[in-house]
């Protein structure tokens, strides 16, 4: 006969298991940070590197396992990590191919933040950051040195949202023995096929649209290629990269609706960016299914849809004061960075001090269109205008 537990001890053990056989569309959420093995000789032979087994929660849990892996389906991949934030899984590639006497190549667009990290590994880490013209195309082989390990495309640029050729990178870099990697958020795994284009490595940032609703902080490494994938999962795990299982829940809870999302995103920043293109205060609209943008052809060729992002070049006869006041005027669309939500945001870039090639081109000013209506974005822009 069992003993009979004191009150204290049947508070933190209980024999109580819930039925099996529960099922909802909804995947559960698994909390945990110790996970308990069912013997010694299970203990020995769990894998966290082959996820044949649950380890430690910073490993996995069925939770973020179910993520990695429909994240995965979606890119078109075999393997999936998760990260902190966009970010982290940024890190977490350099870490993994770089080490001191290493070259890294990245897009003169680059993520401000991924320049920052080339910044830091240039001056305490002894690898060479170095920037191309996100338009280089097969040119790109003139840069690649003997001891070039990496380079970093985006599709497209997320403040100035040039298109590059991606398969003539990819070509170039392939050809001497260089991984590529893509920042492939501005499309969400949906609009741009990466590893169809060459890509070795896709970077989510799952803060965007994956999530949907501006809450959540997360980044996604995809792959194809094993030995590849284990080189990044070593990289995971000595910097301790984990995610919440919550967060990983409202990203899962995300991704029904992802693409309707995406489509209904795209086609209300196609109206607004072509109203927008009517406006004599607006030199240039940057959106890559607009002629205006550059790598346009590039975009037509590679991608299926285009999402909510995009930017414009104000006159530059127009002064940065001005465009402070329209921004300030604006009532639907908030001041914020970061992208992908239902609400709609705008951001003012001095992109002459971020790129010498844009000098004397204007104050630029990126929008993300969320869902409001889009005859009430344009009316909000427009009394903006004015105010201006």
């Amino acid at each position: 006969m069992t003993a009979k537990k004191s009150p204290q001890t049947a508070l933190v053990h209980t024999d109580y298991q819930a039925p099996p056989g529960f099922a909802a569309f909804p995947s559960a959420i698994h909390h945990a940070s110790t996970v308990l093995f069912k013997n010694v000789a299970a203990m020995r032979s769990g894998d966290w590197k082959e996820k044949n087994a649950y380890t430690y929660g910073l490993h996995g849990t069925p939770t973020t396992f179910t993520l990695e892996a429909r994240l995965a389906e979606i890119e078109d991949g075999r393997h999936c990590l998760l990260a902190p934030s966009g970010l982290a899984a940024i890190a977490m590639v350099d870490f993994a191919l770089l080490k001191s006497g290493d070259d890294v190549l990245l897009p003169d667009n680059v993520y401000n933040p991924n320049r920052e990290l080339g910044k830091w590994l240039s001056a305490d880490f002894g690898v060479t950051a170095r920037y191309y013209d996100p338009l280089i195309g097969a040119g790109i082989a003139d840069m690649i040195q003997p001891n070039t390990k990496l380079i970093w495309t985006e599709a497209p640029g997320s403040v100035s949202m040039e298109v590059s050729d991606l398969p003539a990178i990819c070509q170039a870099a392939h050809a001497r023995g260089v991984l590529v990697a893509l920042d492939n958020t501005w499309s969400a795994g949906l609009a741009l096929r990466g590893f169809e284009l060459g890509a070795d490595i896709i970077m989510q940032a799952l803060t965007k649209y994956q999530s949907g609703g501006s809450d959540v902080l997360m980044g996604a490494l995809i792959t194809r290629d094993r030995a590849l994938h284990e080189r990044l999962s070593m990289a995971h795990m000595r910097l301790g990269m984990g995610v919440g299982a919550d967060d990983a829940y409202l990203v899962l809870r995300g991704l029904p609706t992802l693409k309707l999302r995406f489509d209904a995103h795209d086609a209300s920043a196609r109206k607004l960016a072509a109203w927008l293109r009517t406006r004599p205060e607006i030199s240039k609209v940057l959106h890559p299914a607009f002629e205006d943008c550059p790598g346009h052809a590039i975009w037509q060729r590679d991608f299926s849809g285009a999402g909510g992002l995009f930017s414009v070049l104000f006159d530059p006869s127009i002064p940065e004061a001005r465009t402070d006041r329209f921004v300030d005027a604006l009532k639907l669309f908030k001041i914020g960075y970061s992208w992908g939500g239902a609400n709609s945001l705008v951001m003012p870039y001095r992109i002459a001090h971020m790129r010498q090639a844009w000098r004397d081109q204007g104050i630029l000013v990126r929008f993300n269109v969320g869902l409001e209506d889009t005859v009430d974005l344009i009316a909000d822009i427009e009394q903006a205008l004015a105010a201006m």
